[in-house]
């Protein structure tokens, strides 16, 4: 599953290497542009949105792995308790679950929080997702790293009998 899928990246990946893959976009302006642009059959696209992903969750699936790419910073910390506790009810004992989260200046107009790695992890044990990858990285784009923007990776695997 692929949170928050944006333009679509992520998700057309995983489908070439032969994955079925659930993109959750909520944003129309996006996810239509991306389903227009990856048309593989192997990607079910969904309008859902953190912090509740009711739709996702009404559907009772379970998942191997669930990606958050650029996202988490833009929840509030009420949400991003709600969203954690749905994002491990929607993964299955032994899952993956990936984060990146953006540290730096909020650009004009952007709603986006300062969220740790280590609030996050915290937030992530309390529903059984251990971390298993803890990175911090500067920015790949230049203007980025010029502007002290940085990266966060976390990775999680849900504990096992959960």
């Amino acid at each position: 599953m692929d949170i928050g899928a944006g333009t679509g990246r992520d998700a057309a990946c995983f489908a070439e290497m032969g994955h079925q893959v659930v993109a959750v976009e909520p944003l129309d302006a996006m996810r239509i542009p991306a389903m227009a642009l990856h048309q593989s059959p192997r990607i079910e696209w969904l309008d859902d949105s953190l912090p509740d992903l009711a739709v996702l969750r009404e559907r009772g699936e379970r998942f191997d792995l669930v990606m958050l790419t650029a996202l988490w910073m833009h929840l509030d910390a009420a949400q991003r308790i709600r969203a954690m506790q749905n994002v491990a009810a929607l993964t299955r004992s032994g899952a993956t679950v990936v984060m990146t989260i953006r540290h730096g200046p909020v650009p004009p107009g952007r709603r986006m929080f300062d969220v740790s790695a280590d609030e996050t992890i915290e937030l992530a044990a309390m529903h059984a997702l251990y971390p298993v990858l803890r990175e911090h990285r500067e920015s790949t784009q230049a203007q980025n790293r010029a502007a002290g923007i940085t990266w966060s990776v976390v990775a999680f695997v849900k504990a096992a009998g959960t």
